[in-house]
């Protein structure tokens, strides 16, 4: 093979098998804010394409369009600041019903236990009333106990039991020892007397019994 023949075959060897046509499309990279390039979007293809079939109209036509599209922008966005001012306005007026309800919750808490306080409260005026008869005396302690027994019931319905103390171990965390007394009749550390009852609020302490604790009457001071 001649030396021309092989220069030729090495020129074909370095032709790239499909050479790009002058003609053919050629993708432009697009070139985000930060100046850094990034693949094309959907929606890039889009507006690429709604802005070439503009092109194509005319100038008036390309007007009343970009017009169009202006209008419809101003639409949404019209609408969505309605929408933002009603969600706005609905959570005010939420805000302030639960103000208004947490006050008046607050405020009216004891309504229910006041209530349940009056029958009390009308049985010691009628013993009250009653006393002026010969029979004062029994009016006055029945209506007494009357309203005793209706306040103890008011107490167990919102939870207020009285504690149990007389006979009981002495218990700390229920009675508080007033002082002690020496007997052979109880066992020692035995409440053996109650000066003011305790009570208990659910599984809360309200108020400790005071009481007198039995000592043995061995033991010297």
């Amino acid at each position: 093979m001649s030396i021309n023949a092989r220069a030729r075959n090495q020129k074909d060897e370095k032709r790239p098998e499909h050479p790009t046509d002058a003609g053919e499309a050629t993708t432009i990279p697009v070139i985000d804010k930060n100046g850094e390039e990034r693949p094309i979007s959907a929606s890039d293809q889009s507006d690429t394409g709604a802005s070439e079939s503009l092109r194509e109209l005319a100038p008036d036509d390309q007007i009343r369009a970009l017009e169009e599209k202006l209008a419809a922008a101003q639409e949404e966005a019209k609408s969505a600041y309605d929408r933002f001012l009603r969600v706005s306005a609905e959570f005010d007026n939420y805000k302030k019903r639960i103000l208004r309800e947490t006050a008046d919750a607050r405020k009216y808490a004891n309504e229910t236990l006041l209530t349940d306080l009056l029958p009390a409260v009308d049985n010691l005026e009628r013993a009250l009333a009653a006393s002026g008869d010969e029979n004062a005396a029994n009016a006055l302690i029945d209506g007494v106990e009357m309203v005793r027994a209706e306040l103890l019931k008011t107490f167990e319905k919102f939870g207020v039991k009285p504690i149990e103390a007389c006979g009981k171990p002495f218990d700390p965390a229920f009675h508080q020892a007033m002082g002690q007394e020496k007997t052979d009749q109880h066992p020692e550390n035995t409440v053996v007397q109650e000066f003011q009852r305790g009570y208990a609020y659910h599984d809360r302490l309200l108020r400790p019994s005071m009481v007198i604790v039995a000592k043995s009457d061995n033991d010297t001071d």
